[in-house]
């Protein structure tokens, strides 16, 4: 059995050296979209839990294929209209799937991470062995559809097993997205190679926001809203990130779109904003910061 494993520093925000995002902005907003295949035959996340444990539960089933039959394209043109970047939370059977999404995310230039094979298939309680062959699987299908393997992981439901972190960086992941846990990226700690943990909300989430918490459309709008306000004014001081998490089943929703593009349209009327990718995040984070500390 392995052992559990602290993966991570406690180091308070405000104690840290100083960072600064490439042209001093003050804050870095990712807006991750979440592509995802949950089999006819598993549970999944359900809008009417009643019928939930129904095979074929055909209501919250085809709620769920709504994202990617229509969904996901409403998404895009959001994302079009503004000129935002995304980065994909990639469940590898979507390749399969739903090839044609992903075709059109890689004209877009968008950048994937790994998301497992799919996201009824739970991480923790796997072998060591099922699980480094769920994560070769998953990155070997990701890059023959999409030509470039990903850097980036964020766990089916941010599920693990104490290995979890080793064994990706071992394969040469170099972020993960599980620990929730700050607002800039920060070195984890792992048997083999180099991990960052990179934010990732489930705050300014629509699934929990929606699901869990009740929040309307509206609500979920001015979340993000606020959200980004607290951060901007603390970004004077200590640049911030601001994760934005999305599923096409959820925001792809007409009513939904409508308050999240208002969002956008807000973030975008402040200077000193860097709308990018968790990859660009890594990327900078990996140039600028852990180089100044080998120095």
């Amino acid at each position: 059995m392995q052992t559990q494993t602290k993966r991570y520093d406690f180091t308070p925000i405000v104690d840290r050296s100083l960072v600064s995002f490439p042209k001093k902005e003050r804050v870095a907003v990712v807006i991750y979209i979440n592509l995802e295949h949950f089999p006819e035959d598993r549970p999944g996340p359900a809008i009417v839990p009643h019928t939930a444990h129904f095979m074929p539960d055909s209501l919250n089933y085809g709620w769920r294929d709504y994202g990617q039959r229509v969904g996901i394209w409403r998404l895009m043109e959001t994302l079009d209209k503004y000129g935002l970047p995304a980065s994909v939370c990639l469940n590898s059977d979507v390749c399969r799937e739903y090839p044609r999404v992903v075709e059109e995310g890689s004209k877009r230039k968008w950048d994937f991470m790994g998301h497992g094979r799919n996201n009824s298939e739970i991480v923790n309680g796997l072998s060591l062995e099922e699980e480094a062959a769920l994560i070769e699987d998953t990155l070997t299908v990701i890059a023959e559809a999409t030509g470039e393997k990903p850097k980036g992981w964020l766990s089916p439901f941010l599920t693990e097993t104490h290995a979890t972190p080793d064994l990706l960086a071992e394969r040469g992941i170099e972020y993960l997205c599980d620990y929730t846990c700050d607002d800039l990226p920060f070195q984890m700690k792992v048997k083999k190679g180099s991990l960052l943990g990179m934010p990732y909300s489930v705050e300014c989430n629509d699934l929990p926001s929606a699901l869990t918490f009740g929040a309307s459309a509206e609500d979920f709008g001015r979340i993000i809203r606020d959200q980004f306000d607290v951060l901007y004014e603390e970004g004077e001081r200590i640049p911030r990130v601001h994760p934005i998490a999305l599923h096409p089943f959820i925001s792809g929703q007409a009513f939904r779109t409508k308050h999240l593009a208002a969002a956008f349209a807000h973030i975008l009327s402040r200077k000193d904003v860097w709308v990018t990718t968790s990859g660009e995040i890594n990327k900078w984070y990996r140039q600028q910061h852990l180089r100044s500390r080998i120095v």
